[in-house]
């Protein structure tokens, strides 16, 4: 049982941090996502469990992924600084122009 609360716990604190990452309060997110105010303060306590649909949207509005929710794990895309910020598009565009720029060095 500790173990799955402590699972939570610490879901709840990097949904926690990624939403003051992106300056975003408690009644903003839940507003985007469809959920109440109540649930997603439970859901950053680590009380209350999150519907995997539910997860889902909230990855989308965070604009992580839903293994770094779960596990903590970043992956390249989720490097911190300005990439943290960029949306799924932003991000392609940056890409593009750093390989554009990458190849025309060669």
């Amino acid at each position: 049982m500790y173990e799955d609360a402590q699972f939570l716990t610490d879901m709840g604190e990097r949904i926690s941090k990624r939403r003051k990452e992106l300056n975003l309060t408690q009644e903003q997110l839940a507003e985007s996502i469809n959920l109440s105010l109540q649930s997603i303060s439970c859901i950053e306590l680590g009380k209350k469990a999150i519907r995997p649909q539910n997860l889902v949207n909230l990855c989308t509005a965070l604009g992580v992924t839903t293994d770094y929710i779960l596990t903590g794990k970043k992956e390249i895309k989720q490097l911190e600084g300005i990439f943290a910020i960029l949306n799924e598009s932003d991000y392609t565009m940056v890409e593009n122009l750093v390989n554009h720029l990458y190849k025309n060095k060669k």
